[in-house]
């Protein structure tokens, strides 16, 4: 026969709550250090804290937390408008840690030791020629106006998987003012090999990509489902940094994936917010990963590096 349930069960607990207050108290009025609260003050934090007013009695602690971060938020938010010049595709650097996370995802994604994942990283953020050519286009381009100086943030990661793998042809699909176009094609001069293919719909972009690094990028205007299509090269890494949409970005792996070599890197800028990459990963049989950003002095909060790879793959050369 089943049991009556205990109609004095939520009575009894009460009772029982109070009585082990009592307890408590009493134990503390005696000194008894047995009774873990040695203060009437601890007695009755413990007893909101515990207890059910506990969600009204830490309010002002909570409404305190969220002031002090919106505060934050808001004095990093001021600087920035007076600080820079940019109203898209922002760019920033990344906090210390971060960085470290990050030379531990190319390390991973790339089979590298993480010392040389850290000096690639290192190399791309050491760069005074690359530094002094992006100043020096913005500087004169209509364009620049709206440009802060460089900082590459996960384009540090972009960096050293290319060096890592040694890409023979890069394809990026989102070239804007072309600043991740120049980190690319600054691995590649470093390695001494490899072509980049940048592709945007925009007229105006690309207007970073001059002297020595237009040598080793072709830049194509016009729609990139149309452009990938026409792709003739193998690809040895992708990267879709174009509009961040799932159809879009659906859309793209698909056109690129008969151009892809079977040790490809396919690398997103949309992972952050879109599930298309993982999804495509699982159904090519290939293994995802994904690398979050978390800026430095900015109040955007970041992108990241999503990337599908083949199994077991490691680093070439």
């Amino acid at each position: 026969m089943a049991e009556e349930p205990d109609a004095g069960g939520p009575v009894r607990a009460a009772q029982d709550e109070t009585a082990g207050l009592s307890a408590g108290m009493a134990r503390h009025s005696r000194g008894d250090p047995a009774s873990g609260l040695q203060t009437l003050p601890a007695l009755l934090r413990h007893r909101f804290t515990y207890g059910p007013l506990s969600r009204w009695a830490s309010l002002p602690m909570r409404i305190r937390s969220v002031a002090g971060h919106n505060a934050r938020t808001l004095r990093t938010s001021a600087r920035w408008l007076v600080s820079s010049r940019e109203y898209t595709n922002y760019t920033h650097d990344l906090e210390p840690l971060n960085v470290e996370h990050l030379a531990w995802f190319v390390a991973d994604v790339t089979g590298i030791d993480v010392a040389a994942a850290r000096g690639y990283m290192r190399e791309l953020s050491e760069d005074d020629d690359l530094a002094r050519h992006i100043a020096r286009v913005n500087a004169h381009h209509p364009r620049g106006a709206t440009a802060d100086s460089a900082r590459y943030g996960k384009r540090l990661g972009w960096y050293a998987i290319t060096r890592a793998i040694r890409p023979t042809h890069v394809v990026e699909c989102g070239t804007d003012r072309g600043l991740g176009s120049v980190v690319f094609a600054a691995a590649l001069l470093r390695n001494g090999t490899g072509t980049l293919t940048t592709i945007d719909i925009n007229p105006m972009a690309g207007y970073l990509i001059r002297g020595r690094y237009a040598d080793v990028t072709r830049l194509l205007i016009g729609d990139s489902l149309e452009q990938v299509r026409a792709v003739t090269d193998p690809v040895d890494l992708f990267l879709h940094d174009s509009a961040r949409t799932g159809a879009h970005e659906r859309a793209e792996l698909a056109a690129m994936e008969p151009h892809l070599t079977p040790s490809a890197v396919v690398l997103s800028n949309s992972a952050d917010i879109s599930p298309e990459l993982p999804h495509w990963a699982e159904r090519t049989g290939r293994r995802f990963t994904f690398f979050a950003e978390r800026p430095v002095g900015h109040w955007h909060r970041g992108c990241g590096i999503g990337a599908a790879l083949p199994p077991g793959m490691r680093a070439a050369g």
